[in-house]
């Protein structure tokens, strides 16, 4: 347990410091929004291949609340085990956070000014976690050795089809909270993000045990006696 929930922590830290870095990074080599939202999508993608590779055969390489919760609704992983991660998830988010914020010279400790909310962010983050979460399960059901290039593609796309640039997990919501930087959420809006994206996990849990599930075998009719 205790190398599990380090490999979670280690994981969250790493992907936070991609997502906040590349957003300064990009931020500070073009005045284009779009090139700049390109910039900060290709890396996140790149790294959710590495950490889902090297960090998966020790925890699972979960990295976010929504994930866990789906994994504990299935009884894959024990509640006690499930708080251990999420605890695990957020703080290493925010030491993510930080870190990024140390490597540019910036201010450690920041809050947040960028304001995301609204209906359609709401519901932005809602399919980007439900995609997230499909993904990961008909992954596990059709093709487990592709499920780190399956997520990294998908997070790469949806930050571009949702108008939140999916976030799709509430510890990096969280952790990027404490950064006034391309990639921040004002803090006033965590709420919100944070209850889509696990609204988002439990629907596509609820989806994917239906159209998922193991086939049941035909049963023979009995030869009369």
């Amino acid at each position: 347990m205790p190398r599990r929930v380090i490999a979670e922590a280690l994981g969250t830290a790493i992907l936070v410091a991609t997502v906040v870095g590349s957003g300064i990074m990009a931020d500070k080599l073009t005045d284009d929004v779009a090139v700049a939202l390109l910039g900060n999508t290709l890396p996140t993608g790149a790294i959710l291949v590495v950490l889902i590779t090297i960090l998966g055969p020790i925890s699972g390489a979960h990295f976010n609340p929504a994930v866990t919760l789906v994994f504990s609704l299935r009884r894959e992983i024990v509640a006690s085990a499930a708080l251990a991660y999420v605890a695990a998830q957020v703080a290493g988010g925010v030491a993510g956070t930080l870190l990024a914020h140390a490597m540019f010279e910036l201010p450690i400790l920041q809050f947040s000014a960028t304001a995301r909310t609204g209906t359609g962010q709401w519901i932005a983050e809602a399919v980007a976690a439900f995609g997230l979460v499909f993904t990961i399960l008909a992954g596990l059901r059709f093709r487990s050795d592709a499920i780190p290039w399956l997520v990294g593609l998908y997070i790469t796309a949806a930050y571009w089809f949702t108008a939140s640039t999916s976030f799709a997990n509430p510890a990096v919501a969280i952790a990027r909270a404490f950064s006034n930087t391309f990639a921040g959420i004002r803090p006033a809006d965590l709420p919100g993000f944070v209850l889509a994206e696990l609204l988002g996990a439990v629907l596509a849990l609820a989806l994917a045990s239906w159209m998922l599930s193991e086939p049941k075998p035909i049963q023979q009719p009995r030869p009369a006696e």
